[in-house]
């Protein structure tokens, strides 16, 4: 049984509250529901969600995943609100060029020839192939479930591409120009209208220019023509337009209409109104999606991370440097996605840090509580808010030092804001048991520990008592440079040794 149906006929019962999205498409929040009738809809509470996926031609740095973590998030608040997902994240492993213009280096070409691979279809394939599986990997690391998602290479899908360019010249919206066919925007009244891009104050001239029969400078090619490699097609051999390639896959694996459809902020301006334009024309009546959402860019040093710019982080570093990937994870969940936020060693080191407290606690809290009522509409709330994580980690940590809850329910409503974090609180993790016991120490019980460690322990904790918090510190600070660090949890005070 497929994977989204499963979760129709299993999913939990929602928590009672509206649900906000920003819709680009509006510049607005608006109440997310789905309608109740919609052509070829896979059942009443099933979301159809596409998100842009990579360009496989290297490996993806962080910031490229920032945007898979964030995708997936959003997965998880609509589960968490009683909705089933069907997920597709497309596979670009042909025709992408370096920009959103119709000139310029092909990515999948320019990986060859850093590579040193001679330019042929099968090493293209195998490029891209090789790149997925990183790709994979590293959302694996991020605690990103790929069972629970489709990945349509763009290879694989050359005929219906080719189907829908032909379906557009057919209806009068391409034209052919001497590199290829061309998307003609003039025909398309409200294209620019996400983002409410104004073309008349656009400055494309040097697009236009670049290729002297092209009509209008929004034109975008639809199938770019190649004597020697390439598909063949009613046009030439040739290779499919970048924009295309999403549109056809989303007809093909979800429908005419999806329900939400991401991408990074980039992604507005030309490729998102491309995609609206050619397959708003070629339904013919169907919106292509309903809600737009995009992920601001994740910054390092304050200056975007892309490769065009040399300012680039890899998954594998922070892998190497001996930090657990869902320290990443947590990073990215500190900030709203609609907000750019800035990369550093030194605040990743840190949600590390606190990513191995809530294991911590999540490993040490007695199981068999119930979850905190107000929390969880307190945490819903901030979910359902946009995808507020992390105003909802703030209320979590809230809910953490309440000395008023029973340990067990903490340890319970951690699990239950665990279902939209996605840190895998839930489960046995191997790597986050060694990176605590590398961060902490090994955890002592008081009866193993010398008698004057606990003794100072006992201090600490009457000081604590009397809120005399600079002598509880001072004690505290003393213990760990003995190797004793201590952890305050609801069930009391963990002690480690070094």
């Amino acid at each position: 049984m497929l994977t989204w149906l499963k979760q129709l006929l299993s999913r939990d019962k929602p928590v009672s509250a509206a649900l906000y999205l920003y819709n680009t498409l509006g510049k607005s929040k608006q109440v997310f529901t789905l309608p109740d009738k919609v052509e070829g809809a896979l059942g009443p509470k099933t979301v159809r969600m596409y998100n842009c996926g990579p360009t496989v031609y290297d490996v993806q740095h962080i910031g490229n995943l920032s945007m898979f973590v964030f995708a997936d998030v959003l997965r998880k608040v609509l589960e968490y609100n009683g909705f089933a997902v069907k997920q597709v994240i497309n596979i670009t492993d042909v025709g992408h060029l370096t920009s959103d213009a119709d000139f310029g280096d092909d990515k999948m070409a320019k990986g060859l020839k850093r590579e040193g691979k001679e330019l042929t279809l099968e090493n293209m394939r195998e490029l891209g192939e090789r790149y997925t599986q990183i790709f994979l990997n590293d959302i694996s690391l991020l605690n990103i479930d790929a069972e629970q998602i489709t990945f349509p290479r763009a290879s694989a899908y050359i005929p219906a591409q080719i189907a829908m360019v032909a379906t557009l010249e057919e209806k009068g919206y391409a034209y052919r120009a001497k590199d290829g066919v061309y998307y003609d925007t003039s025909r398309f009244p409200s294209y620019g209208a996400l983002g409410e891009i104004n073309l008349e104050n656009q400055k494309e001239g040097a697009r236009i220019t670049a290729v002297s029969d092209k009509r209008n400078p929004a034109d975008f090619i639809l199938w770019k023509l190649d004597p020697n490699l390439g598909w063949e097609s009613p046009w030439g051999k040739g290779f499919p337009g970048w924009h295309i390639e999403c549109s056809a896959m989303i007809r093909a694996t979800l429908g005419k209409q999806i329900d939400i459809h991401t991408g990074g902020i980039e992604h507005i301006a030309v490729h998102h109104n491309n995609e609206i334009a050619q397959s708003e024309v070629v339904t013919g009546k169907h919106p292509l999606s309903r809600f737009w959402i995009h992920r601001a860019h994740i910054q390092l040093e304050h200056a975007k991370i892309a490769k065009s710019e040399g300012n680039i982080v890899y998954l594998s570093e922070v892998v190497a440097r001996g930090i657990h990937p869902l320290a990443l994870r947590y990073l990215f969940l500190g900030a709203h996605y609609r907000t750019p936020s800035n990369f550093s060693w030194e605040a990743l080191l840190a949600s590390e840090t606190a990513f191995l407290r809530l294991r911590l606690l999540a490993d040490s809290l007695p199981k068999g509580g119930k979850v905190p009522a107000n929390y969880r509409v307190r945490m819903q709330e901030r979910f359902n808010d946009d995808v507020d994580t992390a105003g909802a980690l703030g209320v979590m940590w809230e809910m953490i030092n309440d000395k008023k809850l029973p340990p067990a329910d903490v340890r319970a409503g951690l699990i239950d804001a665990d279902r939209v974090l996605g840190l895998g609180l839930d489960r046995e993790d191997a790597k986050a048991k060694e990176a605590c016991l590398k961060r902490f120490g090994k955890r002592m019980e008081m009866d193993e520990l010398p008698e004057d460690i606990r003794a100072k322990i006992q201090e600490r904790a009457i000081a604590r008592e009397n809120k005399d918090w600079q002598k509880a510190d001072l004690v505290r600070n003393n213990l760990a440079k003995n190797g004793y660090v201590l952890e305050d949890a609801e069930t009391g005070t963990i002690v480690f040794k070094k």
